[in-house]
């Protein structure tokens, strides 16, 4: 299958992130059809190789056969979904020319240990909903003896890229294992944003000049002021709304109980939600129920008809209807993408 041109403008040669950048936004492109078939423009044009060679370097995780691993990427940002079973132990290294925000989906470990340069150590067990946040050049280290299947979301950001937001004089220091759910939802949102493959590039450099501020740490101290949610949920609300969005991911969740946990009527609960995470309640909860699919996918013993009755799906046809419909790809075809 023939994809289409690119919209980017190649990077400029003489940054150290250029070539990763350029081959992260060119992802999905290539992972678009099989990989000998895979064309673009030739401005661009590389060789068809595995995705895990695409984005390079990334967070290096030993033994690599312990993991599923899958990388998209557009706009000078690269998402990269990792998969680790329970009973595994896994050690992690990263010290690259980008930003690198970690995003602890699910997960937990018997013994293990998070490091960034400059802060000491955490032994945090629980990790799900925490953060890490490693700035350019910082090193960071992991090691997890895994006791709950772990989802782990990295958010490769360009200095560059920051550099030119709203907020450019930001200072960005190394934080670990803490939460912010403004912040998190923030990030959820970009991360749909770039999977869904058909957001605009004006959404995605709204979202880039807000995560560049919640990244960031103006002025003397280490607090940050966040910008007013003016018409948006509390935070307070997020939290709550997410948190039972993620307890219930295989069932049908009615409007009436979300506006009920914050509080609010329907009506203005669906205007609040819109604001705080631009895409509606019902659509929310779709994307993370799909991603929970990849991270289910990702276990080639266990088959796609049983994985959509995981879900709540009634047969494996509505499954791929829906996976389809929010990553532009079936099952199957991510499946074979998984590396």
């Amino acid at each position: 299958m023939t994809t289409p041109p690119s919209r980017l403008v190649a990077p400029d040669a003489n940054s150290e992130v250029a070539p990763l950048l350029w081959r992260a936004a060119h992802l999905d492109m290539m992972l678009e059809g099989p990989f000998k078939k895979s064309e673009i423009n030739s401005s661009s044009a590389t060789s068809p190789v595995p995705a895990a060679h695409l984005l390079d370097p990334t967070v290096e995780i030993s033994p690599t056969d312990t993991v599923k691993r899958h990388v998209t990427g557009r706009y000078g940002i690269a998402v990269e979904s990792i998969y680790a079973p329970i009973g595994t132990t896994i050690q992690i290294n990263f010290n690259g020319p980008l930003h690198l925000l970690v995003l602890y989906e699910d997960g937990a470990r018997r013994e293990g240990e998070t490091s960034v340069d400059g802060l000491s150590p955490s032994n945090l067990r629980k990790l799900a909903n925490k953060m890490t946040f490693v700035p350019a050049a910082h090193t960071y280290r992991e090691k997890h003896e895994i006791s709950a299947p772990m989802r782990l979301t990295y958010i490769y950001l360009s200095p560059d890229k920051l550099q030119k937001s709203t907020y450019a004089n930001g200072v960005y220091v190394p934080k670990i294992l803490f939460e912010d759910s403004i912040l998190w939802a923030t990030t959820l949102k970009l991360k749909l944003a770039l999977e869904s493959n058909n957001s605009p590039t004006a959404y995605l450099e709204a979202l880039i000049n807000v995560l560049a501020h919640e990244l960031s740490c103006p002025g003397q101290g280490a607090s940050r002021a966040l910008p007013a949610n003016r018409g948006g949920l509390a935070t307070w609300q997020i939290r709550a709304v997410i948190a039972y969005i993620e307890e219930h991911l295989t069932e049908q969740i009615s409007l009436v109980t979300l506006a009920r946990l914050a509080r609010l009527s329907q009506h203005h609960f669906c205007r609040a939600f819109k604001q705080s995470f631009g895409i509606p309640p019902h659509k929310y909860h779709l994307g993370r129920r799909m991603q929970h699919a990849k991270a289910l996918l990702s276990d080639r013993a266990t088959s796609i008809t049983e994985i959509g009755l995981r879900l709540g799906y009634s047969n494996s046809s509505s499954f791929t209807l829906a996976f389809r419909k929010i990553t532009g790809q079936s099952p199957s075809r991510f499946r074979r993408n998984f590396k």
